[in-house]
């Protein structure tokens, strides 16, 4: 499966930002060492349900560190014995533009 999520602390940085606790999650999903990607928008982990929601439960609690609530973003595509998907679908589609 690919997750695409997001995760937003209630208590923003002195600049209104959130850069700070995205990096707490993000360091916890390249830390997990499933295929994995950033873009200004969400992080992407592709591994198995039970792998990538552990990833994501983590992400959160430390995203969540010294705020009081955290709102969370997830969107799934659950595609049993399909690896690689986290690629392979922007492949198929740089594929199609190059024609």
């Amino acid at each position: 499966m690919i997750v695409a999520f997001s995760v937003s602390p209630s208590a923003p940085e002195e600049d209104g930002g959130v850069s700070e606790a995205v990096a707490r999650a993000v360091k916890v999903v390249r830390e997990s060492g499933l295929p994995n990607s950033t873009n200004a928008m969400f992080t992407n982990i592709e591994g198995s349900w039970d792998e990538v929601m552990d990833v994501v439960k983590r992400a959160v609690e430390a995203a969540g560190e010294g705020s009081s609530r955290v709102g969370l973003v997830l969107k799934a595509d659950i595609r049993p014995g399909y690896e690689g998907q986290l690629t392979a679908k922007v492949e198929r589609v740089e594929k199609h533009l190059g024609q």
